[in-house]
């Protein structure tokens, strides 16, 4: 629906240029001729013999005349230029677009920058440009691009702007950069949960377990269905060696409908914690039956210090 949109208004700006040009040839002609007529009254005026004569020929068109074709022809072309720049520029970001939905990230980029090349300060093409370097994994590159997107859109992220940045400061290991957006993104919208696992992620990745539980469990109070915090709370108590209750934030999830390929995650995750759960019931067993026989048993070298 959106190209059809575009093109229609991009057919009445060709048909407006194409208008524009006609009307102003007409105007400009019609000024000569009531010149001409001009002349002509006067000169009948001074000499009655010129009454009789049935027109008197200009040999040449004034100056002015001149300069309003000139200035004609100027404007027409440059009218048609811009629309074929914005035209051109359309059909590469659609190109874009269509070559990520296709798992085809370089000719994305490069087709998004040419549209940002012909139309720079239009908001989209650079946000195609910025999607297609994240799915490049460019993200110092991604990161370079956010002056002017904050330019063009007055200053402000969109959240979802916001968000790549973020991704982006998150994968080169900037945490303090994740932390200071994603608190930003928490405070103009607090029903936005996407930040919030974001934080989760960042906490976590700096080993501050207890601040990152805070942050899933709230995600998780407002949205019980929210994937990543569910796997980001059940990661942290991983971390901090208590697989049972990863097991029990993932049980818990039986109450309520997700998607098949959350629940396949799920199940994986599931797995490698009972694993581990399995290797830590294991290891403690171990731990007491060795310190029963440490208490019922001693040592060999006493046993034979009361040998006879």
């Amino acid at each position: 629906m959106e190209p059809i949109r575009f093109f229609s208004w991009e057919i009445m700006k060709v048909l407006g240029v194409a208008l524009l040009g006609l009307v102003g040839a007409k105007s400009i002609r019609a000024l000569r001729s009531s010149r001409k007529h001009g002349v002509q009254t006067e000169t009948a005026g001074r000499d009655p013999a010129a009454k009789l004569t049935p027109g008197v020929r200009i040999k040449n068109l004034p100056w002015s005349g001149f300069a309003l074709y000139g200035v004609l022809l100027v404007l027409v072309p440059l009218g048609a230029r811009g629309i074929g720049n914005e035209i051109a520029a359309e059909v590469y970001f659609m190109a874009s677009r269509d070559n990520l939905t296709h798992s085809q990230p370089a000719k994305s980029y490069t087709n998004a920058l040419r549209a940002v090349e012909l139309r720079p300060g239009e908001v989209k093409y650079w946000q195609m440009l910025s999607t297609s370097k994240f799915a490049l994994r460019q993200y110092d590159s991604v990161l370079e691009d956010r002056p002017a997107l904050e330019s063009i859109e007055g200053g402000h992220l969109s959240e979802q702007d916001a968000m790549r940045f973020a991704f982006a400061y998150y994968l080169l290991a900037r945490y303090d950069q994740v932390n200071a957006l994603t608190r930003q993104l928490i405070r103009e919208n607090r029903f936005y949960t996407a930040p919030y696992v974001l934080l989760g992620m960042t906490l976590m990745a700096q080993k501050n377990y207890a601040g990152a539980e805070r942050v899933f469990l709230e995600v998780l109070q407002m949205n019980p269905t929210q994937e990543g915090a569910v796997e980001g709370l059940a990661h942290v108590y991983f971390l901090l060696g208590e697989p049972a209750r990863a097991l029990a934030v993932l049980n818990e999830t039986a109450k309520f409908h997700f998607n098949p390929g959350a629940r396949a995650r799920f199940e994986q995750l599931k797995a490698l914690y009972e694993h581990e759960h399995v290797q830590n019931a294991s290891d403690q067993s171990g731990q007491e039956l060795r310190g029963r026989h440490d208490i019922r048993e001693p040592p060999a070298s006493r046993k034979r210090l009361h040998d006879p």
